[in-house]
């Protein structure tokens, strides 16, 4: 899957909105949202705001999505794409994407956050022609937006079996204590209630003992915070982590490397940044998901008001385990359970509940 490590998207809109939100507010034709009628013209290009709730660099989502549009607009000459990095200030969001909306520049928001569906609504409230659509997220019943959800229970719960492989194991770093770890940058639903129980639960497939150690950041940006809570983690027991945390992950990797301890990585694939210390990387299929989402927006068969889950079985999480970074670190016989394992997931043959959001 492409990385965008150092990206820059060449379509960014500078920080300095190009309205002032009241100006933009007060202009009567703008009221309806979506983009302007130019007046009897018919308009030809499609225009597509990708508003990112953060940073594009350093977040495997973002930059996925980021990309998706991109590489769709590239093969659609009719299609106009706009990044947006609305920063780490949450307070901001809705001001920002009111006066980028109310701007009648774009057809559609496109966004990929939990906490995003309730910024559209109130958005949404005031053009109500505009249409945004977000993955990652769960929201029905509004006939302006459309959210796709992964099934990220499904994915924690397999990368959790890995870990619970690994803590029991006799690998180099593997310790006696049934201990793993979880960073997370913020607490939200989706985290809360599937994300991190997914991940235990899975581990406690291999052993009812695993307990979890969870330690929150604070943000999505402070790597020297999350070094710190990895260190901490190891001293108690803690042998291998998995984090929903940006780019601050980077310095639970870090110490992890430094101290002797094993990640498995969410959605994207991340071996090369620390081979022997990340041995996992869960695959979320964002990019497809995206070029086929706006695929589907051209050929008007998006509809509104619902919410659809993703997972395993639609082809849109997955694991890599063809890579050296997992094959080249983990003991043949971790390898065999975990793989057939993986296969049962594929399959359909192993059972689970997912916790209700």
């Amino acid at each position: 899957m492409a990385q965008l490590k150092n990206y820059v998207p060449s379509r960014v809109l500078g920080t300095a909105l190009a309205v002032a939100l009241i100006a933009a507010l007060a202009a009567a034709p703008l009221f309806a949202g979506g983009k302007k009628d130019a007046g009897n013209q018919q308009q030809k290009d499609f225009s597509v705001l990708v508003y990112i709730t953060g940073m594009v660099a350093g977040s495997p989502t973002y930059e996925l999505l980021a990309a998706g549009a991109e590489s769709f607009a590239a093969s659609h000459g009719n299609v106009a794409v706009k990044v947006y990095e609305a920063g780490f200030n949450q307070a901001e969001w809705e001001e920002q994407l009111t006066s980028l909306v109310a701007s009648g520049d774009f057809d559609l928001v496109l966004g990929s956050n939990p906490s995003l569906p309730e910024i559209c609504v109130n958005v949404g409230k005031k053009f109500p022609n505009q249409k945004f659509i977000i993955t990652d997220a769960e929201y029905s019943g509004n006939p302006q937006i459309s959210t796709y959800l992964y099934n990220q229970y499904e994915q924690s719960f397999y990368l959790g079996y890995l870990a619970g492989l690994v803590t029991t194991s006799k690998m180099e770093h593997a310790n006696s204590v049934k201990k793993i770890g979880f960073i997370a940058a913020q607490e939200y639903p989706l985290l809360s209630k599937h994300i991190v129980p997914g991940f235990l639960d899975g581990a406690r497939r291999v052993d009812p003992e695993i307990t979890i150690d969870f330690r929150v950041i604070g943000n999505w940006f402070d790597a020297n915070k999350a070094a710190d809570l990895a260190a901490s983690m190891i001293s108690a027991g803690v042998d291998v982590f998995a984090s929903i945390a940006g780019g601050a992950a980077q310095g639970m990797i870090r110490t992890a490397g430094e101290q002797g301890a094993y990640v498995v990585f969410h959605n994207t694939n991340e071996y090369k940044l620390a081979p022997g210390v990340i041995v996992g990387c869960g695959l979320m299929e964002q990019k497809k998901l995206t070029e086929e989402i706006l695929a589907d927006v051209l050929a008007g068969k998006i509809q509104y008001g619902t919410s659809r889950t993703i997972g395993l079985k639609d082809g849109y999480l997955d694991f890599i385990s063809d890579d050296p970074g997992y094959t080249g670190s983990l003991p043949k016989d971790i390898q065999d359970r975990f793989n057939a394992f993986m296969n049962d997931m594929r399959a359909g043959r192993v059972s689970y509940t997912v916790p209700a959001l």
